[in-house]
């Protein structure tokens, strides 16, 4: 049984991701803590909690830091629509929130679990970064941490040079990146063009007829749409999915490499680049894993198989 822990900013795909893991054979989803990226933390956690139950788990769900660690809160919803989930309004979910602050407890099971926890990251790393800041002994305790955020070449979706997680809460990447952490970074290019979920993948979802699947396009309605009309690309875009069937299944992911890379968190111009040393030429050693492509029939594959 691998055990895994998933920190977000609960919006339409995070929600998606979220459901994956709950369904997946063989892992256990020991906890999910929020952070305010996407959406407001409140609304994160709504989120998170409401597909939990939809899945019908009791995964605890924890509240987190309010807003990034020295800026202020930006969100998305022009992307995943005034409720985060394409204007769904989900109903209130039943469970509380779990006792607790999301930084103490992603500490705790960290140290309980200390060589087996796997983190995956959707949202803006500050709940990590928090954490690492009062338990530097955190991140070598950590199994394997594959992080939604950045843009291994260079091509943002919020600035022309940061994707949005990362820029959003740029020192807390920086923090995370530079901790010694085993990191995977898989980049939001890997979910565009090929890897898109076209008007016939939307089509065989559907036909799948199951809560999870009518849940995974109604909640991400406002999303296909804004990134047809926004980004020009062909279909759905799922990167915080993409990133969970790169956790769940390693062979997704059809290259990677091991190389420094260090976020920018000074100029506003490239504010959350995620630079990528990918030729060595600064002679520093690597601290993060890239995902530089992924097989899209693999990926569409391993969300098919939890919506059936």
């Amino acid at each position: 049984m691998r055990r895994f822990w998933i920190d977000t900013d609960t919006a339409s795909d995070d929600a998606v991701a979220i459901l994956m893991a709950l369904r997946w054979p063989g892992v256990r989803v020991e906890g999910i803590s929020v952070i305010s990226g996407n959406v407001p933390v409140e609304m994160a956690g709504k989120n998170a909690r409401y597909t939990v139950e939809l899945c019908e788990a009791e995964t605890p769900v924890y509240l987190g830091m309010p807003a990034p660690l020295l800026r202020k809160p930006s969100y998305a919803y022009f992307f995943h629509g005034p409720d985060g989930m394409g204007g769904m309004n989900y109903p209130e979910p039943e469970r509380p929130f779990a006792a607790g602050h999301a930084v103490d407890a992603l500490t705790r099971a960290i140290r309980e679990l200390s060589g087996e926890l796997e983190l995956v990251t959707l949202g803006p790393l500050t709940n990590l970064a928090a954490a690492f800041r009062l338990a530097p002994d955190l991140p070598k305790k950590i199994r394997q941490c594959t992080i939604m955020g950045g843009a291994a070449a260079t091509l943002g979706n919020i600035t022309p040079a940061a994707e949005f997680n990362i820029w959003v809460d740029p020192e807390a990447a920086s923090i995370v990146f530079h901790s010694g952490m085993p990191i995977l970074m898989v980049g939001w290019e890997n979910c565009r063009g090929e890897a898109n979920l076209d008007e016939a993948d939307r089509d065989l979802v559907r036909s799948f007829g199951t809560k999870y699947a009518d849940f995974t396009l109604d909640c991400n309605a406002t999303a296909t749409q804004t990134n047809q009309e926004w980004l020009g690309d062909p279909g759905l875009a799922l990167p915080d999915p993409v990133t969970m069937a790169v956790a769940l299944d390693p062979e997704v992911c059809t290259r990677r490499s091991s190389h420094f890379v260090d976020v920018e968190t000074q100029s506003e111009l490239t504010r959350g680049m995620t630079v990528v040393d990918e030729l060595g030429v600064l002679k520093q050693p690597p601290n993060a894993e890239v995902c530089w492509s992924i097989d899209p029939a693999r990926w569409k594959e391993a969300l098919y198989k939890v919506l059936r």
